[in-house]
């Protein structure tokens, strides 16, 4: 089966750091479009930054020149730096892997997420 696990989150007053981290090791990961998501209560999530096999990034405006997306194929483990924190970044960030495709080949898969804390 299938699990990514999310580790590295906490608190941290603005301004502050935190490195995200997201094992997969049931999942070859250069097959996937690997991204972080993140969801406050009440709303929706998310995305905040994803990145291809190929090492193509894509971020969110609001994350933009402040977070950095990176990926180990040879670890399978991806990776979020989050720098310049700010309050509204507060939330629970997920790893996701995707893979395009016909129906019978697209796969999308979760990790339960860790929790980020934005405060002073």
């Amino acid at each position: 089966q299938v699990q990514l696990v999310e580790s590295g989150g906490g608190s941290v007053q603005p301004g502050g750091s935190l490195r995200l981290s997201c094992a997969g090791p049931g999942i070859i990961f250069s097959g996937y479009v690997m991204g972080w998501y993140r969801q406050v209560p009440g709303k929706q999530r998310e995305l905040v930054a994803t990145i291809t096999s190929a090492s193509f990034t894509n971020y969110a405006d609001s994350v933009k020149g402040r977070f950095t997306i990176s990926r180990d194929n040879a670890k399978n483990t991806l990776y979020l730096q989050m720098n310049s924190l700010k309050p509204e970044d507060t939330g629970v960030y997920y790893c996701n892997a995707h893979r395009g495709g016909s129906p019978d080949y697209a796969m999308d898969y979760w990790g339960k997420g860790t929790l980020v804390t934005v405060s002073s």
